[in-house]
């Protein structure tokens, strides 16, 4: 069971928990989360986990094994563009931080490929990207106790060094 201050994933959201408390009309334990990129928004859930929404952050050690990982991931191959918004929200939704990376290399991808074919960007492309940025990094931030942007950082310089 977590207690107050303790970091989990709530759905695709690394949450706080805010604090732990008895529902008055049922009796079962509840927990108080606050998104940690958005405190405004307070979410109940039963603490029983009987829909399995919530999870253990990654440990640092499998944070840095995802991490040494990620020139091996293959981005998403031979989808229609007809097709691609829905493999990203399955991706997105159902996943692991993997998929978060095969969507984050394959919008990086196809947006450099616009570019380099002076098209416009897809919005699609662009918006899974930065959903699927957040997602992971929110939780690595977390497991390797760095802020979003360090975070950020530090994936894009040891992805550069294992690629050398």
């Amino acid at each position: 069971m977590y207690k107050a201050n303790d970091y989990l994933v709530y759905k695709k959201d690394v949450c706080k928990v805010r604090e732990v408390k008895k529902n008055k009309m049922n009796g079962l334990d509840y927990y108080i989360l606050v998104p940690i990129d958005d405190d405004s928004l307070i979410i109940d859930v039963p603490a029983d986990n009987r829909m399995g929404y919530i999870r253990d952050i990654i440990s640092k050690e499998e944070a840095e094994k995802l991490i040494n990982n990620i020139p091996n991931i293959e981005p998403l191959k031979n989808i229609e563009d007809r097709y691609i918004e829905n493999t990203y929200k399955d991706l997105i939704y159902n996943g692991t931080q993997e998929d978060l990376i095969k969507i984050i290399k394959t919008a990086y991808l196809r947006n450099e490929e616009r570019i380099n074919n002076k098209k416009k960007i897809s919005d699609k492309d662009s918006n899974y990207f930065n959903k699927a940025e957040q997602y992971l990094y929110n939780e690595l931030s977390i497991a390797l106790n760095m802020t979003f942007d360090e975070t950020k950082k530090y994936i894009i310089n040891k992805v550069q060094e294992l690629i050398k």
